[in-house]
């Protein structure tokens, strides 16, 4: 089995530290693209154009699917990639956690980029799935970046401005960048209020890869082989992993494995 994922940066490595738990012996493709990057301030045709690329370089290595590891890229391209690539590769998309956040009830904050708080794509998901619950869209200024350039301070001060923009009742926080995931609990550490329940954090990176792994009729097997291999794709090319991945774990995780021959 081979899963491939894409995304302009780092951002896919959540969801492929979960394909790798539920499938420890699946062949991994990561595409990215550093010479276009970042995605976020493109137009939606330039986006595009940059993720029809990133997703043929993947393409060419025949994956059994291929993951949109970027909420971002989904919106814009989702329905491009599949046209062009499906029935042959199914597309999976990276959609906020909104539903699953609603369902709990209590009041809840959506972490996303600017661009993408107050969007009509997040209001329409707020408006299917949360209807009555109260929701508060909390821009993000920076924090993506900072993510992606594993820069400590710039993070630490991203993470204190949004937590600020957060009120102090909500009960969950739905990360709704894939970028976020990487540091899911300084996130929980700036938001949870003494005294209070357990914040509950809400990703996508889970939900994607068992939904990948459904798509292709497979089931976990969390106990398989860990014989899996590893290829990266920069902008088409082959490399390695950018150095900022490997101050998370989940990108040292991805360096141990083999790389594919």
């Amino acid at each position: 089995m081979k899963i491939a994922l894409m995304d302009s940066g780092i951002g896919l490595l959540a969801a492929t530290a979960a394909v790798r738990r539920l499938r420890p012996d699946a062949d991994l493709v990561l595409s990215l693209d550093p010479d276009g990057m970042p995605w976020g301030p493109r137009t939606s045709e330039d986006l595009t154009e940059r993720a029809v690329a990133v997703a043929e370089a993947a393409a060419a290595h025949r994956p059994d699917a291929l993951i949109i590891g970027c909420n971002t890229a989904t919106v814009h391209a989702l329905t491009t990639l599949r046209a062009l690539l499906e029935p042959g590769i199914p597309v999976i998309g990276t959609v906020p956690a909104i539903k699953p956040a609603a369902a709990g009830g209590g009041p809840f904050a959506i972490w996303a980029t600017p661009a993408t708080t107050g969007s009509p794509y997040q209001r329409g998901l707020i408006q299917d799935f949360a209807d009555g619950v109260t929701v508060t869209e909390v821009p993000c200024y920076g924090l993506a970046e900072a993510v992606e350039h594993a820069d400590e301070a710039a993070i630490t001060a991203a993470v204190a401005a949004a937590a600020a923009l957060t009120p102090d009742d909500v009960t969950t926080v739905v990360l709704g960048c894939t970028h976020y995931e990487l540091v899911a609990e300084r996130i929980r550490a700036a938001v949870q209020r003494p005294g209070r329940p357990t914040l509950v954090l809400h990703g996508s990176a889970g939900a994607v890869a068992a939904q990948a792994l459904r798509r292709i009729g497979e089931l976990p097997a969390p106990e398989a082989a860990a014989d899996g291999t590893l290829t990266v794709l920069l902008s088409g090319r082959e490399g390695a992993l950018p150095t900022p991945a490997l101050a998370y774990e989940e990108g040292r995780q991805l360096q141990a494995i083999s790389p594919a021959r």
